[in-house]
Parts: C-alpha cells; structure tokens; sequence
C-alpha cells in the first residue's frame, strides 16, 4: 500500500514537472569550444522525462546520411554496451548491466523512483549478464554469421583492449587480463586480475573503460563518480571521477587526471597521439546546464567536478565548498550538449568513408532521461582539424527516438571495423548496428 501511495505521489510529481519550462529544442545546444551557459536553475520539483521503450519494428533501423547504409550487424544480444574490433576483424561485444545499490543515496526519493523506473523499461535494472559475445563475419556481407561465448562469470564487463598477446577487461571493479591467439574463439575462466579500481558497495556510476597507449606500455582506464554531485559523501569519491593510468612493466597504477564525472570513452588522437575523452556532466541545475563535453586530457589535470563545470562556474550545492578546487579548474575543449549522456568516442582513421570524415569523431549520446526535450539518442560527428575539434558538429546516426518521442534503441560504444565501417551498440535494442558507405 505504502509503494503504491508513492507511486501515485511520483506520478504527481511528473505531471508538475511536465508543466516546468523546457529546454532549447536545438539539437546543437550546448554545442562547441565555448557554448553559452545558461544560468543555473535549481527547481523543487526534479525534471523527469521517462520515456516509453518499444523496440526496434522489424526491418526498422537508425538513419544514416546520404550514401550510407545501416544493417544490423548482429541482433538478440542481451543489453550489448561496448565493442571491440579485434585485428582479424572479430567484434567483441560486453553484455553488461550494474548491480542495484542499497547504499546509494541518489537511488531514494522521487528522482531515485524515476530512476529506477527507467532503468527497468530499458533492461539495465535487472541481473548482469556478465558476458564478452564474439562476432565474426566469414563471408565478408557485412552481417556477422558466427555469434560465441568469448569469456563469461565476469563482474558487469565494460571496456577491452589488446596489446601483444594480452587481452585486458574493465570489471566493475578492476581490470583482467586473459591471454590472447588470433582468431581464438573463447577465453577460459574469469581472467588474472591487474589491478583494482574503485567499485561497489555504491558504485554509482558501474561502467568502466580501459584503452592501451599508443605504444602499448600503459593502460588508461575510467571511473566514474559516485554521485550527481557528492550526495553519498565525498569520502565515497576517493579515486572516482577519474581516468587511471597502470605501467604494464612496473605495475604501478595512479590517478592521471581527476575531476571528470563520469569518462567512457578514450580514445587518442591520430595526429597527435593526445588522449581524448567524453564526459556525462552533472544534472538538476537545468535542461540546458551543463553540456556534456569532449575534451584533451592533461596529465595531472583536473576538470572541475564536484566543486565547478565547465572550467570555474562553481556549484553552490556541494559541501564543503572548495574555491580553491574551482580555480583550478580546466574548461573542457568542446561542448556536446547537456544532458546527452555522451559515453563513446571513435576517431575515425580508416577510408571506407568520403574524405571530410577523415580523423573526425564518431561519439555516441545514450540519451537524456532527465530533460525536456529529451536529449541525445544519436550518434554525432565532430570533425577535427589540427587536432582540434570544429564546428559545426552534424548528426550522423539519428532515429533512435521514433516519430512519438519513444525510445527504440539506445547507442553506447561505438568501433571502427577492419574494413571501415562504424559498429554501434545498442543496448535497448539488443543489436550491433553498421554503418558503411552504400555499395561499398
């Protein structure tokens, strides 16, 4: 009875926040090196946009811009979130969900019920699957005809990355390793353990990547915050909101840049060779506040988070303030809109594509729940000269909203193929989309 009154109290609750000003309807807001910043705006009542979930129709699939082809590389994946393209040309896929939390404080309340509620309709809230899949397409078509059980009895697996002959895994809660032959079908046991990373009993944030060096020497791997914005103590954000780096030959593992609240994707740029990162930015200060970012990472640095956005713009909510943290601060190099849950970057260096996608990133934008409009649910395209991002920014894979504003899938991780095709996660629909040049 008592669920039931709270139910009905939330639902009040977003019938008000449904009368709440919107945001801009500029797919573009919030884009660029230096974006407007709207004026921070703390309302009563939290905005909440659960929308409904209703899946792929059959034969239906994300648009692409003139002279390209989207086809469902791989479908009946259970929650697929990152992939990675082996050198033979094998895709593998981590099937991966988080573990539900007691002892997260941002899971209660009217935001938490909305949380959950979402984190239903789309298939995360429910036991991880726990899986790394292999795909192989033997004839070349274009669609992967073999699907195997690569590794299992992992701990919610997210990023992977190859050097030599070692395969690493990001768990939630460290990195594996297992070892590695071309063309190998299937890893034994749940891997040697590198080294730990901050994880659960919280774990907030649950997803972590790791990515090698260009050289191969050392591994980078993320963790993101345990918190909006430091609501479970900040004593629960040691070593969180962070990008690592582990030396594979000393073994040794430090914090290499702090600060982001919730970093995926890495990847280096290929001009370069300087590491890039996108970021989730903080919520509940307005639809259009802060952007999510893309951003150069500098050893040592730090980006802000909990005590300010967007370089020195100070968030009054976190306790103690910390003036001496907000000044310094680093402004993120590009702004991806807000609340765009950008979790994947791809540099593309292949040239299956026409020439002005050329070392430009390929990023993934999960989706907003908490913003009117929603958000995201796309894949964007920065292009990139001189190593640096520009305008404009343009929408490359779209329609994963249909026509009524329902979700039919979700992009995450986002991978070059061997032939130079994007690959494209989507973990609603249960589906590895590609995208090539028609024809090609």
């Amino acid at each position: 009875m008592r669920q039931t009154l709270f139910a009905a109290s939330a639902m009040s609750v977003l019938a008000l926040a449904g009368c709440s000003s919107k945001g801009s309807s500029d797919p573009f807001v919030g884009f660029g090196p230096n974006p407007p910043l709207a004026a921070p705006h703390k309302s009563l009542i939290p905005t909440v946009g659960v929308p409904k979930v209703v899946g792929w129709p059959a034969g239906a699939a994300p648009k692409a811009p003139a002279g390209f082809t989207v086809v469902r590389y791989a479908e009946g994946l259970d929650h697929p979130r990152w992939v990675y393209v082996l050198p033979n040309g094998d895709t593998l896929v981590a099937e991966s969900a988080g573990e539900p939390s007691t002892a997260d404080k941002t899971n209660q309340g009217i935001k938490g019920f909305f949380q959950r509620m979402l984190m239903k309709q789309v298939g995360s809230a429910r036991p991880s699957p726990n899986k790394i899949i292999l795909l192989r397409d033997t004839n070349g078509d274009g669609v992967a005809d073999t699907k195997t059980v690569f590794a299992e009895g992992l701990r919610s697996p997210f990023g992977m990355t190859l050097v030599g002959n070692t395969l690493y895994v990001a768990n939630d809660n460290g990195v594996v390793k297992f070892p590695y032959a071309d063309g190998q079908t299937q890893e034994q046991g749940p891997g040697e353990k590198v080294f730990d990373l901050p994880g659960p009993p919280i774990n907030h944030h649950w997803t972590k990547n790791v990515v090698a060096s260009p050289d191969g020497s050392k591994l980078y791997a993320t963790v993101g915050s345990n918190s909006n914005v430091g609501e479970n103590g900040l004593a629960a954000e040691a070593g969180r909101a962070a990008i690592w780096q582990y030396d594979i030959a000393t073994g040794q593992a430090r914090e290499y840049a702090t600060g982001i609240r919730n970093p995926n994707g890495i990847a280096f740029e290929p001009t370069t060779g300087v590491m890039w990162t996108v970021s989730n930015e903080r919520d509940e200060i307005g639809n259009d506040l802060p952007p999510d970012f893309l951003t150069s990472v500098k050893d040592g640095g730090f980006y802000g988070w909990p005590y300010a956005y967007w370089g020195q713009h100070a968030d009054n909510r976190v306790n103690p303030q910390r003036p001496d943290m907000v000044a310094k601060a680093i402004a993120p190099d590009y702004g991806l809109g807000p609340h765009t849950a950008s979790l994947s970057v791809a540099f593309y260096t292949a040239d299956a594509f026409p020439a002005q996608y050329k070392g430009g990133a390929f990023i993934g934008q999960h989706g907003s729940w908490n913003r009117k409009p929603l958000n995201g649910y796309r894949v964007v395209y920065v292009p990139f000269a001189g190593g640096r991002p520009q305008m404009p920014a343009q929408l490359f894979l779209t329609g994963f909203l249909n026509a009524d504003n329902k979700i039919q899938g979700r992009p995450v991780g986002v991978a070059v193929d061997r032939r130079g095709a994007l690959l494209v996660a989507d973990d609603v629909g249960g589906i590895v989309w590609r995208v090539a040049p028609t024809g090609g």
